[in-house]
């Protein structure tokens, strides 16, 4: 793994995606480090000085892409007091710190590996998502559960990969019965929606030989729980189920 180093970005732009969710681009002010996809960073709001110590801050999944080092993106919901200050603090021109790469949620072997996404822990995913090809040849499967149709994040780059023929499905669930809204003609060709949150049971039955598959699991701590639980009833050993749980 890479060294953690510190790095002073500019707020390139923040995107307001209703129900206090966002997403925000970074400039860094030199190159990243090497990072894989997976792995995470640490944000703060407060002033750095290098030669001291390293203020309060959050850690947020990494959503760009390890082979551009000259952006990085990040999702947010707010939940707390940190992220409640993001969304009250944070604007768009702003110089911020971070401090990265950190984290071994990456996922190493992608022959039969199912993705299991709640609110804004797709972006644990979505670097990943984005390097798969057209001759990857993995068997990826991808569950991806929000409130509502809009907080589907990064949903066309998703909806570009599960449409390419590349071994990699997407299946979308929506709390809320808005599905209409997500039935345009790409999504109609490239992933299917149900409505209410995550069901183990309705994943299962779509996947190819699910007791051989690595499961990995991000987004809000109840989800995590609850889907873990569950595989360890399908008699999935605990070896096979991968964990972002630094939230």
């Amino acid at each position: 793994m890479a060294t953690p180093q510190k790095i002073r970005c500019v707020v390139k732009k923040i995107t307001d995606h209703g129900d206090h969710v966002y997403t925000v681009d970074l400039t860094p002010e030199r190159p990243l480090p090497k990072f894989k996809p997976g792995q995470f960073l640490h944000l703060t709001l407060d002033d750095y000085d290098p030669s001291g110590f390293w203020p309060e801050s959050r850690v947020f999944s990494i959503a760009s892409s390890p082979d551009n080092r000259n952006i990085l993106k990040i999702s947010y919901s707010v939940r707390g007091r940190y992220t409640n200050r993001m969304e009250n603090e944070l604007n768009e021109g702003q110089k911020v710190w971070v401090k990265m790469p950190y984290g071994d949620f990456v996922i190493r072997d992608a022959n039969n590996v199912v993705l299991l996404a709640g609110g804004t822990g797709i972006t644990a995913f979505i670097a990943f998502i984005a390097g798969q090809t057209a001759i990857s040849h993995n068997r990826v499967f991808l569950a991806y559960g929000a409130r509502k149709p809009e907080l589907f994040l990064f949903k066309d780059a998703i909806d570009v990969k599960a449409s390419n023929g590349n071994g990699f499905h997407a299946l979308y669930f929506v709390e809320t019965d808005e599905r209409s809204n997500l039935n345009d003609a790409t999504h109609s060709r490239a992933a299917e929606c149900l409505t209410g949150c995550l069901s183990l049971e309705d994943i299962w039955s779509r996947l190819e030989n699910p007791r051989e598959a690595t499961y990995y699991i991000a987004g809000p701590p109840a989800m995590i729980r609850s889907l873990t639980c569950k595989l360890l009833t399908q008699k999935i050993r605990s070896e096979q189920i991968k964990i972002d749980a630094w939230e």
